[in-house]
């Protein structure tokens, strides 16, 4: 099944946090934010247009952004452009 974003939305992987801190100390399961970065997957026809982000651009999000969406087991973002706070 494929997806194809709306207006001007997107769809995003988020990208995982490492585990560990850069000093070695582990951070358990329940003290772990949700990443704010993520790797585009999608694009709306409006945002290709416009040339704001393209597929395959890693970006950084808004912490409270986007609507969580699950394709095949696997989660992922569905967010307006204007949550995207830039590209990496």
């Amino acid at each position: 099944m494929t997806f194809k974003p709306l207006g001007k939305r997107v769809l995003l992987e988020r990208i995982e946090e490492p585990t560990t801190t850069a000093t070695g100390i582990i951070i358990p399961d329940n003290a772990k934010e949700k990443p704010l970065s993520g790797i585009v997957k999608a694009i709306s026809a409006k945002v290709e247009e416009k040339g704001l982000v393209s597929v395959g651009d890693k970006v950084v999000f808004a912490k409270y952004a986007g609507t969580e969406l699950t394709i095949e087991g696997k989660a992922y973002l569905v967010m307006n452009t204007d949550d995207i706070l830039g590209v990496l």
